[in-house]
């Protein structure tokens, strides 16, 4: 009896299966309802792909589970079992396909047996490579097609224009395929006949078109990314009726201008994103009624005028961006209701003032970017949940109280710029852990350096540079093994030079200049110190003795610099880029961003003698040398010649002698020279870079003559030009370029990347670096194996 009763239902439950939606499900091996042809195909799928794990790194950062699905596709077995594979529940065609993070590698051409499934209702394609590929017209054959999702997978071309065919598409996600483009009028066709769309996100796709006013008539759509489409014109000023919207992304189309976004009381808008866009204007009063809003982005637009006090309503808010505008006034005095603020950026804009105190009551924030204004007073105190604390480049004033120390989560801690005063707390060697840059320069402390560090500290950057402070260099800045940059620069400190700060493996950046340091540089008991030392600045101290050919030598990081291989980058990490200041070619520049590739020594302005060492040739990949104003004698040696990025040499004001190595000619990138006032004779050299420099490089030198000085030589001091071959030449302004750049916001969008679930609209940058990188591999294996062939 119970055997008939449950065949029974089983027969019951097939002949009401088609009034059921249909799921993903698997049966018994002993009940296999996958139809023979469509395991075939499936197969045959699953050949024409390799297996190669393009985005581990991405998976692993974003936590995404990621395997080869169909390395368990097995011939035999019911493909409605299989991982990525769900099936009609009644007549076994595979209705959906998720092959999403598979590890898929090939090309996608239009009679692939990914085509032979007319039943698909969803298709997620995501996370794989497909370079070379194209979304061809047999996607627009999907006519079943719910859900379409190809994004982060290396298609390009022109997108075809059946994708709008795909009419009962309720969401559409191409997103990040950054070669991919669509045609004339394409994007307008897909906008006039997807109108089931719920979800539209085409972000990175090349669209080149004005916002079409049809997109905001859509009452079904909740999702809309249409980030760095090249959209352009002016976004509709009409009240926006999208009661359904949650998420509307803009970011990057830098052509597309209009007033901020009107929205009817009636919302559900949770993210607004127009970030590095051409918007302007003031924000409206109206702006309270984004009740639900979670994220407003508005970083790098046109905004002017005052916050208005509405935004106290934005209760929900957690990302506050409003950087990098007009913004002027006080800032109000808000923050009492926005309790679930995470990440608050007001920097480069025009506020005054002084800082609300209501933002010691965000008890959950993490960001807090100031910097750049005019505000005035004292700070905050940081709470103990704040990672990030910006304030640099204002007119801040008062003394920095011990109680900051108790911010022991804090990260990086910017007060540069500013007009703090009073004694250095000695606390602040002793923060949390975590504390990775301490930049305190240009203020008006005193005091000492702060003389313990914890033991196991992870201080990268410690910067005092512009101060009042003296004493000595704390000896425990050796268990700082993290510390890449030291810059104290411009203080009053009195001491001897720091031999022991070449047992930190990776120093990059020495800074002693304008202090009180005395004596020999000196001799150091360490095997090998200053390995990865590129910038050293000893320059007026009073500094005594030879040259330390010990360091010169063991300067690795400024040899044999393979600048065609090496990744350009800047010194610091994706939260904070180091800055300095440096004289090089006669003048002082702020490099607010360092190149790894850039490297100088300057031992200007001290008490140094004796010749100048041969060893200072094998620094091969130096870009500056100064060793000016000092009292250096015999003659200019000829390893300059090996100095082949050397853009910038000053040795005037010492007592060289002897002839100008005609070698040095060979050294094409030099843009200036300096070998004014010493005692050098004989001919200038003619040839390459030195046609270019004037009489300034030499004067003070009576025994010179030649071009460009009036003194003619005589026959016997003229020597015949060595025949160089000339290299290729090099632009320091085209440098220069890469060097000036701020601060990169995104230090902020990558502390809330880590901390608030990695929200898609924030990773844009590393979502395109990682597709760049993936082609321009691909295309480099495709052109060896051409020339192969």
């Amino acid at each position: 009896m119970m055997c008939k009763l449950l065949l029974f239902c089983f027969l019951f439950f097939l002949s009401c299966s088609h009034l059921l939606p249909s799921s993903s499900f698997s049966f018994s091996n002993s009940t296999k309802i996958c139809p023979h042809g469509q395991a075939l195909a499936l197969l045959q799928l699953k050949k024409s792909f390799s297996i190669k794990n393009f985005f581990s790194n991405y998976f692993e950062f974003y936590h995404l589970p990621s395997y080869p699905k169909t390395e368990y596709w097995k011939e035999g077995s019911d493909c409605c079992s299989w991982d990525g594979v769900s099936c009609d529940l009644v007549t076994g065609h595979v209705i959906e396909l998720d092959l999403s993070c598979s590890w898929l590698s090939g090309t996608i051409h239009s009679n692939s047996t990914l085509f032979r499934f007319p039943h698909l209702q969803r298709l997620n394609l995501a996370f794989n490579d497909f370079f070379g590929s194209s979304v061809s017209a047999r996607f627009g054959r999907f006519s079943s097609l719910t859900h379409l999702n190809l994004s982060y997978s290396g298609f390009s071309g022109l997108i075809s224009p059946e994708i709008s065919h795909l009419s009962n598409l309720v969401s559409l996600d191409l997103s990040r395929n950054w070669e991919a483009e669509f045609a004339p009028h394409g994007f307008d066709s897909l906008v006039q006949n997807l109108t089931k769309l719920q979800k539209l996100h085409l972000g990175g796709i090349s669209i080149s078109s004005v916002f079409p006013n049809s997109l905001l008539n859509r009452s079904s759509l909740i999702s809309l990314d249409l980030t760095l489409c090249e959209l352009h014109g002016r976004f509709p000023d009409h009240d926006i009726h999208l009661p359904k919207l949650e998420l509307l992304y803009l970011y990057g189309n830098f052509d597309l201008n209009g007033n901020f976004p009107r929205f009817s009381e009636n919302n559900s808008l949770i993210d607004l994103v127009l970030s590095s866009t051409n918007f302007s204007g003031e924000l409206p009063a109206s702006i309270g009624n984004l009740k639900s809003l979670q994220t407003l982005d508005l970083l790098d637009c046109q905004f002017l005028g005052s916050i208005p006090a509405s935004l106290e309503n934005l209760t929900q808010i957690t990302l506050l961006g409003l950087s990098g505008n007009h913004f002027s006034g006080k800032i109000p005095n808000v923050f009492d209701n926005l309790r679930n603020l995470i990440s608050l950026h007001l920097s480069k804009n025009n506020f005054n003032g002084q800082i609300p105190p209501s933002i010691g009551n965000l008890t959950n924030l993490l960001l807090l970017d100031f910097s750049d204004n005019q505000l005035e007073g004292a700070i905050p105190t940081p709470l103990n949940s704040t990672f990030f604390f910006l304030v640099s480049h204002n007119k801040l004033s008062g003394e920095i109280a011990p109680l900051i120390c108790k911010a022991s989560s804090m990260i990086i801690l910017d007060l540069s710029s500013n007009n703090f005063g009073g004694m250095l707390p000695h606390c602040l060697g002793n923060f949390g852990k975590d504390l990775s840059v301490l930049n305190l320069r240009r203020n008006q402390l005193h005091g000492t350096i702060p003389q313990t560090f914890l033991k196991g500290n992870s201080i990268r950057t410690l910067d005092f540079n512009g101060n009042q402070l003296e004493g000595l260099v704390p000896r425990s800045l050796i268990i700082c093994r993290e510390l890449e940059v030291l810059d104290l620069g411009n203080n009053k400190i009195n001491y001897t030079f720091p031999h022991w700060l070449g047992a930190l493996p990776k120093l990059q950046v020495l800074v002693l200049r304008s202090n009180h340091f005395y004596g020999h540089i000196g001799f150091s008991k360490i095997k090998s110190p200053f390995m990865s030392l590129r910038i050293i600045d000893l320059a007026h101290n009073d500094f005594k003795g030879d040259l330390p050919e010990m360091y010169l030598r063991s300067l690795k990081a400024t040899m044999n610099i393979d600048e065609g291989n090496i990744t350009r980058e800047y010194i610091g990490d994706d939260n904070y880029q180091d800055s300095i200041m440096v004289m090089i070619k006669g003048l002082e520049i702020e490099f607010v961003k360092i190149l790894n590739t850039f490297t100088t020594v300057d031992f200007s302005s001290n008490k140094l003698q004796g010749v100048i060492p041969e060893c200072i040739g094998n620094l091969n990949s130096l870009r500056g040398l100064n060793l000016s104003h000092n009292y250096l004698t015999g003659h200019i040696p000829l390893s300059f010649k090996n100095l082949k990025m050397l853009e910038s040499l000053d040795l005037s004001s010492n007592k060289l002698s002897g002839r100008i190595p005609q070698e040095l000619t060979s050294l094409t990138f030099l843009e200036v020279l300096n070998l004014s006032q010493n005692l050098l004779i004989g001919s200038i050299p003619q040839g390459s870079q030195f046609q270019t420099f004037g009489n300034d490089s030499y004067y003070g030198n009576p025994g010179l003559c030649g071009f460009p000085l009036s003194k003619r030589c005589k026959t016997d001091e003229v020597l015949e030009p060595s025949h160089v071959e000339v290299e290729s030449g090099f632009d320091w302004k085209i440098t220069l370029i890469g060097y000036g750049c701020g601060l990169v916001s995104g230090f902020s969008l990558g502390c809330l990347i880590f901390l608030s679930g990695k929200p898609e609209w924030l990773v844009w940058m590393i979502d395109k670096n990682i597709h760049k990188m993936m082609v321009r591999n691909k295309m480099s294996t495709h052109r060896r194996v051409t020339r192969r062939s």
